[in-house]
């Protein structure tokens, strides 16, 4: 009798070991004897146990933040650099297989990856165009991970971090270029004068009426000033044109 039950309870506990339950998100990789056997999942699944062991994989993506990295760029300005690094499993098997821990191992090389790419770049452009690096980072890990079955969908820069100096050198570089373009548009301001200048008094000059109508205007703009005395120059082709009516 208390046999049977010894019986009926290792069967029990036999069966209550064998079962398990993987998520929607979950796949487990099993192995049998040590050998590869199949990715099974999600849902009810049964292991035979001592015989049959399972990893449990998550498939969802993952968010990993890259610690603060020292990155001499190309243009030898030392900067630190922090990233996060969006990345999943696509392939449990090789995920498993391929390497011991796949999130410590897409960790570091996502460290050595921003370093050694960022190297080649100079400050300007670390600062100016992150997207087309985050892109480069991001296709670099990508070509590096997909041997262990990961998929690294996207690389964001968090922060570039200068020294006191160079902000201060930055900011010294900033004003002497904005000092440059008042100076070029001060200096294009001064071309176009001149040319209409040189367009309205090549147009007087065919017309010697228009320059006396255009000294009258100046007459007239004169006279509206609140002043007592107004001084103001006579031309000499006026007198000479009074006089001749004169005679």
């Amino acid at each position: 009798m208390y046999a049977t039950y010894i019986v009926l309870a290792l069967v029990v506990m036999f069966l209550v070991s064998a079962i398990r339950i993987l998520r929607e998100y979950e796949r487990g990789v099993v192995f049998m004897l040590g050998r590869f056997w199949k990715v099974k999942g999600p849902g009810f699944i049964i292991i035979i146990p001592f015989i049959q062991q399972m990893v449990r994989v998550d498939l969802r993506t993952i968010v990993m933040d890259v610690p603060t990295q020292d990155v001499i760029s190309r243009d030898n300005v030392s900067v630190h650099v922090n990233a996060v690094v969006y990345f999943r499993v696509i392939d449990p098997e090789r995920a498993i297989i391929q390497v011991e821990d796949f999130y410590s191992a897409t960790s570091q090389l996502a460290q050595t990856t921003l370093r050694s790419v960022l190297g080649k770049h100079e400050l300007d452009e670390m600062l100016a165009e992150r997207e087309r690096l985050n892109v480069d980072i991001q296709n670099s890990l990508d070509q590096q991970t997909d041997a262990w079955g990961i998929k690294v969908s996207n690389v964001e820069i968090k922060h570039v971090d200068l020294d006191e100096s160079m902000i201060r050198a930055i900011a010294r570089q900033a004003e002497a270029e904005r000092v440059r373009r008042a100076k070029i548009i001060h200096a294009a301001g001064e071309m176009q004068a001149s040319e209409k200048l040189l367009e309205a008094a090549q147009t007087l000059a065919r017309q010697p009426e228009a320059m006396q109508l255009r000294y009258l205007q100046t007459l007239t703009e004169i006279a509206g000033e609140r002043s007592n005395t107004i001084v103001f120059p006579l031309p000499i082709d006026l007198l000479s044109k009074l006089t001749d009516i004169g005679k």
